[in-house]
């Protein structure tokens, strides 16, 4: 069950309550349509696929809404429901199953709406300007928590009914439909908003529903819509703080309310991606050894406490970021990373969900973009899954804040990462992680780097044996040419290399920081107490004022990943008995047991190999802005030379 100490229960037999009204709206009611038109015939053909056939705004500004010249007409959802299985006066299972997660829906959403009402005192509004008593000051106030209330009872009910109808009918996976946008989206008051909500659904329903197997597809598109819609018009709309701080849950559906972002169900993601084995893998040690670490830490997660024991012990990495040149080997590290862990997940069936937040979500509309973000998000932290997000090519999805090319979309991105990865309300579980990666991260938004608490350098095949090892894997078998003296992929054993790898971290690799620490070396000794290390890392900050409080953190992240240097036995994945099922106490004690103490050698390293990062992004960053500036100024003096040529004509 999930963990819901830090939501608001919505009370089963309140919910209930709510039945007889949402029943009421099902069997039939009048409606006068203000915003759409009544539609008698089926989408134009001659139109493009993707274009909507309805119009994209109509402002529902009291006082602007233009006068209806439709006639009320009675809408029966429970009627066209039923009608989609022609002569047949029972309804179906389907059917059923429409009709109850639409009423449910809707009772729930009215629950919420009281709620909402409750907290922001829009019920003794409504009572005062019943009995005629409403004061003219108040008049403002009155209709824009109408307006909130309306746009929050709209989403509840959009975002429950897709929840609760999810995988209803798999049968019906391949049927789409296309219905454009929703436009009777009214904001008067809530009950307002659900009549033409489901006036608009029968109008779909009555065209697009011709059969059964069509029925989910057009309900669940239109609740899409829906969302989607409330969503947009929720960014500009005041008064909803109430309702967006507060996390509700339903317990008999597991249902989940957050804001306005649509809850998804703890489905697995069915990966198309072309999985690599760590063998396939070649160079990039720590990068390698690290993901296989991390993939083997997610599944320690319990899913009954809601907790994973290396996040309780402080060795797991939430958030991580790979850089390194094109050609590196970053994708091959994803690909290794989802096959390791959707392998793991499907051996001790546990559900996995994997995403990548690409740029396709940057959204021209204002708000979107955050809330495909957010969705994102939403999707990967859910505490019922193992999941897997990455953002790659980051430095082109999430804006650098204070750079002019940077859009209001890649902005909204960046503000919501920001706030996910290392906010106020952040909770690290343990059952997921996010990868950010990146060919030029030095033009990743300084203060969303820093919250990658572990930097996996991707440099790619280093030495001759790597260069052999990697001819010789993608060569593939249809060759006669002898290997010669080389022994393959033993550079590639992951201990000895790791080992050399955070070996060569004991000094710094990069210049500016080995000048830093020769002087503080020369300076003070030896680094071997908490006090010189304190030393050091503040002479690196008066290098780069950018090695802040949250550098340190990362770094203390790190080292405790250190004390975790060691990964779960192979046995421990294949016989889930040994260690997945075992309850939260038991894991945490076998963690404990493989656990290392914390050496001098390892702070040092740790330190060594973040501030390298940094420096190194720093020393990108500065030589981009240097060779900008030069072609600048040869531009500037060959257009003098040509202006000057021009005037002597």
């Amino acid at each position: 069950m999930p963990n819901t100490s830090d939501q608001m229960p919505l009370k089963e037999e309140l919910i209930r309550e709510k039945y007889v009204a949402a029943e009421s709206l099902l069997s039939g009611f009048d409606h006068t349509p203000r915003l759409a038109k009544k539609k008698d015939a089926p989408a134009a053909a001659e139109k493009s696929s993707g274009i909507g056939t309805r119009r994209r705004f109509r402002s529902t500004t009291p006082g602007l809404v233009t006068k209806a010249t439709a006639r009320p007409e009675g809408v029966h959802i429970e009627k066209r429901v039923n009608s989609s299985v022609a002569d047949d006066p029972f309804p179906s299972p389907l059917q059923a199953s429409v009709l109850h997660g639409l009423r449910r829906a809707l009772a729930t959403a009215m629950l919420v709406s009281d709620q909402y009402a409750d907290q922001t005192g829009l019920t003794a509004l409504l009572k005062d300007n019943l009995a005629g008593n409403l004061a003219r000051n108040k008049a403002a106030e009155f209709s824009e928590l109408l307006a909130a209330s309306s746009l929050i009872s709209l989403h509840v009910f959009a975002n429950m009914a897709s929840f609760l109808l999810a995988n209803t009918h798999v049968e019906t996976s391949d049927v789409s439909v296309d219905l454009g946008e929703v436009e009777e989206v009214l904001t008067d008051n809530p009950s307002l908003a659900f009549e033409g909500a489901l006036w608009e659904l029968d109008q779909d329903l009555a065209l697009f529903a011709s059969s059964e197997d069509k029925l989910i597809p057009v309900v669940t598109v239109f609740l899409e819509k829906l969302m989607e819609t409330a969503s947009l018009r929720a960014v500009n709309t005041p008064r909803l703080k109430a309702f967006t701080s507060v996390s509700y849950h339903v317990e008999n559906d597991d249902f989940e309310i957050n804001g306005f972002t649509p809850a998804v169900r703890g489905k697995s993601t069915n990966l198309t991606m072309s999985f690599k084995k760590p063998e396939e893998v070649v160079g990039n040690h720590i990068a390698k050894y690290q993901a296989m670490k991390l993939s083997k830490m997610l599944m320690a997660y319990d899913f009954e406490r809601k907790l994973n024991p290396f996040a309780e012990l402080g060795g797991f990495i939430f958030t991580f970021m790979g850089d390194g040149a094109p050609g590196t080997g970053k994708t091959t590290l994803i690909q290794m990373m989802a096959g390791l862990i959707s392998g793991y997940c499907e051996n001790a069936g546990y559900v996995f969900r994997y995403e990548n937040l690409s740029t396709d979500s940057i959204d021209s509309y204002q708000g979107k973009s955050a809330q495909n973000a957010k969705a994102f998000i939403k999707n990967i932290i859910d505490p019922n899954v193992i999941g897997f997000g990455t953002i790659d090519d980051i430095d082109q999805l999430a804006g650098k804040r204070g750079d002019r090319q940077s859009s209001a979309g890649q902005l909204e991105i960046t503000a919501v990462l920001m706030e996910s990865f290392a906010g106020a309300n952040t909770v690290v579980r343990g059952n997921c992680t996010f990868g950010m990666f990146s060919n030029y991260p030095e033009n990743v938004d300084d203060a969303l780097r820093q919250r990658a608490a572990a930097r996996f350098l991707v440099d790619g095949p280093q030495s001759s044996e790597d260069y052999i090892d990697i001819l010789h894997l993608l060569m593939g078998e249809n060759h006669n040419i002898p290997v010669g003296k080389h022994k393959l992929f033993a550079a590639q054993e992951i201990k000895k290399a790791v080992a050399a790898s955070y070996g060569s971290h004991a000094k710094p690799h990069e210049v500016g920081l080995l000048n830093v620490f020769d002087r503080v070396s020369t300076k003070i000794g030896k680094l071997d107490t908490i006090a010189k290390l304190g030393t050091y890392l503040k002479a690196i900050q008066e290098a780069d004022s950018r090695f802040t409080g949250r550098a340190i953190k990362n770094i203390t992240d790190a080292v405790k990943v250190r004390a975790m240097d060691f990964e779960l036995p192979d046995e421990w994945m294949e016989k889930p008995d040994q260690f997945l099922i075992k309850d939260y106490g038991t894991k945490l004690a076998m963690i404990k047991d493989l656990s290392q103490p914390i050496t001098v050698d390892i702070v040092i390293q740790e330190i060594n190999r973040y501030a390298d990062s940094e420096f190194r992004y720093a020393d990108k960053s500065d030589e981009v802005a240097i060779e900008n500036a030069v072609r600048d100024m040869q531009r500037m003096e060959e257009a003098k030379r040509r202006y000057v040529k021009s005037q002597s004509l």
